[in-house]
């Protein structure tokens, strides 16, 4: 049976649907990378964004986030959207023709190759992402390594946990304990992991990250403690609220979905509220956040701002990205130390140097570096060492 003559362009649309079926993205893809082929196709679609731009401006956000998600998530989950030197454009029409442009047809020539069973047993070269690892200090002191593949069971008195692959899970109380013990969830550099705690809670932690939590949640309320960077959706639970402690501020919420970053090496603590509503308090300041907004404590002083909140940076690590907005390089720099447990040597940063864009964390250092580089800097892996040279 012949097909429609807008057959590929009727692919792409239930691609960007999430409609696709395995055979449907071989299909639609393999007519992306035959030379020529493409052509018709991601012309009709500039005419489309054109059209857009001509009437509105600006990519509406319903499109804007059906791109992002199909394509940053999916095409490029082996490529990169380039970072640019900050003059950073949110989403417009050419912005995303140019995605499609640079993305669609190297869907299949960038994919790595499966490493060979032998490179497994050899220690990870430097720049090697980051993966699902941890190290859980149970309430007797013993130590339980977790990874990415484990699937185990282990028994604290009454209380069974289990882990599957990257997420640790607790068993859900039916209500508050009068034994209270605690576990210490450590994430190393090159790691993340998550957990769902005993009242239904989740926590998702990032790299060089730890959280403290107790086995079953005591009747008054529900305390953590972490450092360095978490994201938390929290089941609400009447008369038992939440509470997040971290350096000297505390997060009280009652059912929420937040971010709070607060490494020691950073110079503000940034909770970031997604969903719902908390109370952030440091000293004597305190704050009420709406969704969509953020308080900064300057890990020096303790004063406390709130500021309108950029809630896809905020989860882009969570979703599998790094999203510089407007980002200083010793930012990013510590960002990527985090993440592929190497050092930084950022001693010479040309002022005002400012970047902004996405950049998939599965890919290797050595890739993502070039994607930082400018004609006046240049950054080189050496050893387990990121070297900033100026070229000025």
């Amino acid at each position: 049976m012949p097909q429609p003559e807008n057959y590929h362009q009727q692919l792409l649309q239930r691609y960007l649907d999430g409609q696709c079926s395995r055979e449907e993205l071989d299909e639609l893809f393999g007519y992306l990378h035959t030379s020529g082929s493409k052509r018709p196709l991601l012309t009709a679609m500039q005419q489309e964004f054109e059209r857009v731009m001509s009437e509105e401006h600006t990519v509406p956000e319903a499109i804007g986030n059906r791109i992002e998600t199909r394509l940053l998530q999916e095409i490029s989950r082996n490529k990169v959207v380039p970072v640019r030197s900050f003059r950073y454009l949110k989403w417009s029409a050419a912005a995303a023709v140019m995605i499609l442009l640079s993305t669609a047809t190297i869907f299949y020539t960038t994919r790595p190759p499966a490493a060979p069973a032998l490179a497994l047993r050899h220690a990870p070269r430097a720049g090697t992402p980051g993966s699902n690892k941890a190290q859980l200090t149970l309430s007797d002191g013993s130590v339980v390594t977790l990874d990415s593949t484990g699937n185990q069971v282990f028994q604290q008195g009454d209380v069974t946990v289990q882990q599957h692959n990257g997420q640790l899970l607790y068993p859900v109380t039916a209500g508050p304990s009068s034994i209270v013990s605690y576990n210490l969830l450590a994430v190393p550099r090159g790691g993340q992991f998550n957990v769902v705690l005993p009242d239904g809670s989740r926590v998702w932690l990032n790299a060089a990250s730890s959280l403290r939590y107790p086995t079953a949640f005591p009747a008054n309320n529900r305390t953590v403690e972490i450092k360095g960077q978490a994201y938390f959706e929290i089941k609400p639970v009447p008369g038992q609220p939440f509470i997040v402690k971290v350096n000297n501020t505390e997060v009280q919420v009652l059912g929420t979905s937040f971010d709070i970053m607060a490494y020691a090496d950073e110079p503000v603590t940034r909770t970031t509220l997604i969903t719902g509503a908390v109370k952030v308090k440091s000293g004597d300041n305190e704050s009420y956040l709406r969704a969509g907004q953020a308080a900064a404590v300057n890990n020096s002083t303790g004063s406390l701002s709130v500021q309108p909140a950029d809630l896809r940076e905020a989860a882009a690590w969570r979703t599998g990205f790094f999203n510089f907005e407007n980002a200083s390089l010793g930012s990013i720099l510590r960002q990527l130390s985090r993440w592929y447990d190497v050092e930084a040597d950022d001693q010479v940063i040309p002022e005002n140097y400012r970047l902004g864009g996405y950049i998939n964390r599965n890919l290797p250092l050595q890739q993502v570096l070039p994607m930082l580089e400018t004609d006046n800097v240049k950054l080189k892996l050496e050893g387990r060492t990121i070297k900033v040279i100026s070229t000025r």
